[in-house]
């Protein structure tokens, strides 16, 4: 029962190392941590692509080349051409890209051990990237549609009774404007940030039961299997981490394909 009665004291503490803590200067002009991750992330970006950019090929050659020619080449496929056709997906491309491998990496960074504060586990973060695509797909059908066409398209489809359109109408509008960015910024900020609390929570009770409990011939045994646990998690947050950046762009890509007159 002692470890139970600490419970509430260990939770207060899992869930205060997510508030966020100034690296630079104060809380509201200084840089947090999940804005130096953030910044550490960018880098990291910036050098693969520039180190890619230096060894691109007819055939490319070695693990990393490869590696990135076969991410680049699927989401040129499978995103770009599979889903917006092979007339629009190059104007389309370079952002959905960089959507996929700038959330990627952010989610990674959020597994390592002593960088678990990626800025994809906060609100914030996803929901830049959700408004981002909210622009885009809106710029997209102001350009191939007309600002009102899109929204008489969307708000008042063909085919459907005049009376339903008092009920339709406002619903359409506000997905445009408010469930997608929504259901993107959501859907990434709960997957993360639920991930890491799972992570957290095992590697909690595995200090607890190792070092704090009493009882040391129980508690290390029962510590060993809550990491073990930790790490099955860990191993899975990882595989959700590419997942959850390949659903948000499948699905920003989408919405942008709604944007197109159908053919």
């Amino acid at each position: 029962m002692e470890a139970f009665d600490k419970l509430p004291a260990e939770i207060n503490h899992l869930v205060s190392s997510f508030s966020s803590i100034p690296v630079v200067g104060d809380l509201m002009h200084g840089i947090t941590q999940y804005t130096f991750w953030l910044i550490v992330s960018s880098i990291v970006l910036l050098i693969i692509m520039f180190a890619f950019a230096k060894r691109v090929a007819v055939v490319p050659r070695g693990r990393f080349a490869n590696a990135v020619e076969y991410v680049i080449e699927y989401l040129e496929n499978d995103v770009g051409v599979g889903i917006l056709g092979k007339e629009s997906w190059r104007r389309h491309l370079p952002f959905l890209g960089t959507l996929f491998m700038f959330i990627v990496v952010n989610n990674i960074i959020g597994i390592i051990p002593g960088m678990n504060m990626a800025a994809t586990a906060t609100v914030v973060m996803p929901l830049v990237f959700a408004v981002w695509v909210l622009i885009q797909y809106w710029i997209t059908a102001a350009r191939e549609k007309g600002l009102w066409g899109y929204i008489r398209d969307e708000c008042f489809p063909k085919g459907v009774p005049w009376p339903v359109y008092i009920l339709l109408a406002p619903i359409q509008l506000c997905e445009l404007v408010l469930i997608r960015p929504a259901s993107l910024t959501i859907r990434l900020f709960a997957n993360m940030i639920s991930g890491h609390l799972l992570v957290a929570s095992c590697l909690a009770f595995a200090q607890y039961w190792v070092i704090d409990a009493t009882n040391k011939l129980a508690g290390i045994p029962v510590g060993a299997l809550w990491f073990v646990f930790g790490l099955v998690l860990t191993l899975f947050e990882a595989f959700v981490a590419f997942l959850q950046a390949y659903v948000f762009a499948i699905l920003s890509t989408v919405y942008i394909s709604m944007s197109y007159p159908e053919e």
